[in-house]
């Protein structure tokens, strides 16, 4: 077989991994096409070298640095971030409104605090809904909330 042939079946191959790659981001398919597609290109530029044994060797030293290189790319592009799960020690001092009434000694009641999570509640008084109130404990997977009003 011709090695323009083969070299360009590489380039080709090489291009629709990147492609597929830009199609579905992260599933990592750029580093396995760079390399495909630089072998391709070398190959069409010296054909006696297609196919070599050492061919190996520059497929390995393309790859190293394309690993990295799209690890830094992906990092950059989707920094780690904290989880985004909020524990309800972390709300205390925080103000919400009451959605569901609140009754003293159950956890029926319900509150949304400033960043729009809804939580249990539960209160010394009963409290209506649409009052303002303040987070001042936490129990568990619930809150305990007093009126800002009073």
């Amino acid at each position: 077989m011709d090695p323009f042939y083969i070299a360009l079946a590489f380039v080709i191959v090489g291009i629709l991994m990147l492609v597929a790659e830009m199609a579905t981001p992260g599933s990592f398919i750029i580093v396995p096409g760079t390399v495909v597609l630089v072998l391709g290109l070398l190959w069409m530029i010296v054909p006696e070298w297609t196919l070599q044994w050492w061919s190996i060797f520059v497929a390995v030293i393309v790859l190293i640095p394309m690993i990295i290189a799209a690890i830094k790319l992906y990092q950059m592009l989707a920094p780690p971030a904290p989880p985004e799960t909020t524990v309800a020690s972390s709300l205390i001092g925080r103000k919400g409104i009451v959605i569901s009434e609140i009754v003293p000694n159950t956890i029926t009641g319900k509150v949304r605090i400033e960043n729009n999570e809804t939580w249990s509640a539960t209160a010394p008084m009963k409290i209506a809904v649409g009052v303002r109130v303040k987070v001042v404990e936490s129990r568990g997977v619930h809150i305990v909330v007093a009126e800002l009003d009073k």
